[in-house]
């Protein structure tokens, strides 16, 4: 039997048998791990609650043939209880996990930047700080700078051209230049550009500034860009919320792309 210890964000969890549960973690240092959590769906069992989606706990397993075994779980951040309660932070936060689950797809293979892009943007979705949209988009650009698919910003994506471009095509890699645009480009607005360029390199200020137009652009494009390199549809990515801002409440609220709010479902 090894034993070994490490923290980890829970990301999904599935019922075994009776009292048992198949808990989904993606660790600092052994990556994805799928364990057995023994008798945590009982109503006596003391850790059961830790081992929820959103938190970030350290835990104790030891390696079995098929799936680890969790012994030990202590809580480190229990982010889910400033996420569970809000609906659109907690759909920005499936969207999250969800992500990363796809983007780490061997176990036990390490995926340290993935860890703690995840643990940051569940942190800054408890924390209620910034916009949930924008900490949504920005952990998938930089998720995806990962996993080697970045959309081009500046620069033409086809033949370097520095920019800026008007154009931007989901297929071609990111913004292209007048001779590069293939068929089917879209035309962003500028800002929508900046915007983009603000939530990859982390510049908060202009990103707390960008309108709702923008944002709903770029919100849209991050989703193309992602499920497109993906090859699948996230099924928590429809679901998001997407709030306007303040300056755009009196007009019309954004739901491209968005599903119903609970009130509004048929």
């Amino acid at each position: 039997m090894t034993l070994y210890r490490d923290t980890g964000v829970v990301l999904r969890v599935q019922k075994l048998g009776e009292a048992d549960r198949i808990v989904t973690l993606l660790t600092r240092r052994h990556g994805k791990v799928r364990a057995v959590a023994k008798g945590v769906r009982r109503t006596r069992s003391r850790w059961g609650a830790r081992l929820e989606p959103f938190n970030h706990v350290d835990v104790q397993c030891y390696t079995g043939r098929s799936l680890d075994v969790v012994t030990q779980a202590q809580t480190v951040d229990a982010f889910g209880a400033g996420i569970v309660g809000d609906y659109a932070r907690y759909t920005a936060g499936c969207a999250v996990l969800e992500t990363a689950d796809r983007l780490v797809a061997e176990e036990g293979e390490p995926a340290l930047r993935v860890y703690l892009l995840v643990v940051g943007a569940i942190r800054a979705l408890a924390d209620r700080e910034r916009d949930q949209s924008l900490v949504l988009d920005a952990f998938l650009l930089r998720a995806m700078t990962h996993a080697g698919w970045a959309p081009a910003i500046s620069d033409c994506a086809r033949c370097a051209a520095p920019g800026p471009h008007r154009a931007f095509s989901v297929t071609g890699g990111g913004a292209v230049c007048p001779r590069c645009r293939p068929p089917g480009s879209v035309t962003p607005a500028p800002e929508t550009f900046g915007l983009l360029d603000a939530l990859l390199h982390g510049d908060w200020t202009v990103a707390d500034a960008a309108g709702s137009p923008a944002r709903r652009e770029t919100s849209g494009l991050v989703a193309a860009h992602l499920q497109y390199h993906l090859e699948r549809q996230l099924r928590s990515l429809p679901l998001v919320e997407r709030r306007p801002t303040p300056a755009a409440r009196s007009g019309v609220e954004i739901t491209a792309g968005v599903a119903p709010r609970p009130s509004e479902q048929p």
